[in-house]
């Protein structure tokens, strides 16, 4: 039986899909054509857009979710319409912000690692990202970087460097995905989201995602009282749990 008065968000990169990763067909279908019917649908992730619909097997497929919150919510998408922006840069101006880059730079200079490529400091709308690596790395170094970060985790104690360093800037910094680490102002985590669907009065809101210890970027929403929140270790795990929670065989 229908039923809208459920709301069912799913992180991306690690619950959804493998980390930048497209969905698989399989995935998609199950969730469009079994889940969909019994429950409305949205996406929460720290991406933009262009890369949650790229991972969703493009805009057309991303536009069947009742909701796709990109960038913590901060960036807010019905039927592949932008709805709402907020930007970091209005909110906390160029000279804060350049403090943060000019810190980050120095600090990921000085770090010596299996491998490193371009883009480490990925401007977004309503966050930076910052990777130690370079998001221009492969697969093959990405991996690389996955390793050798849980062994020496070069993020976490980067985080708590950035925490100690900006202790009274009012920002939040949380690892990202697998290999970078989220910058934004206190209360633009995933959790900013929520506020787009309050007066759609939804009875219940189950939230799934995969970084829900404490310094992961899911970590506040899963636990927040507004959602009953589901740790997934996988795509696939993902998908046992919803079949379970709905009863779908």
């Amino acid at each position: 039986m229908e039923n809208r008065k459920i709301l069912y968000l799913f992180d991306v990169d690690g619950t959804l899909t493998k980390p930048r990763q497209v969905i698989s067909k399989e995935l998609k279908q199950f969730l469009l054509n079994k889940v969909k019917p019994k429950v409305a649908l949205g996406l929460v992730s720290g991406s933009d857009y262009s890369k949650v619909a790229e991972q969703m097997d493009g805009e057309e497929a991303a536009a069947h979710f009742d909701y796709v919150f990109c960038e913590n919510g901060l960036m807010y998408f019905r039927n592949g319409q932008l709805v709402s922006a907020q930007s970091i840069l209005n909110h906390l101006g160029e000279q804060t912000l350049q403090k943060v880059i000019n810190f980050a730079l120095n600090y990921m200079s000085k770090l010596e690692l299996p491998a490193k490529r371009g883009n480490f400091i990925e401007f977004r709308t309503s966050m930076i990202n910052i990777c130690p690596v370079g998001r221009s790395c492969n697969q093959t170094e990405r991996d690389q970087f996955v390793q050798f970060d849980a062994v020496h985790k070069v993020r976490e104690t980067f985080v708590k460097v950035l925490q100690r360093e900006f202790a009274s800037s009012g920002l939040t910094f949380a690892l990202g995905g697998q290999i970078s680490v989220d910058v934004f102002p206190n209360g633009w985590d995933k959790t900013y989201c929520l506020r787009h669907v309050e007066c759609d009065n939804y009875e219940e809101i189950h939230f799934f995602g995969d970084k829900t210890d404490p310094g992961g970027n899911d970590y506040e929403i899963y636990t927040d009282q507004r959602t009953i929140g589901h740790m997934v270790t996988s795509p696939d795990d993902t998908k046992q749990q919803v079949q379970q929670s709905l009863n779908i065989l």
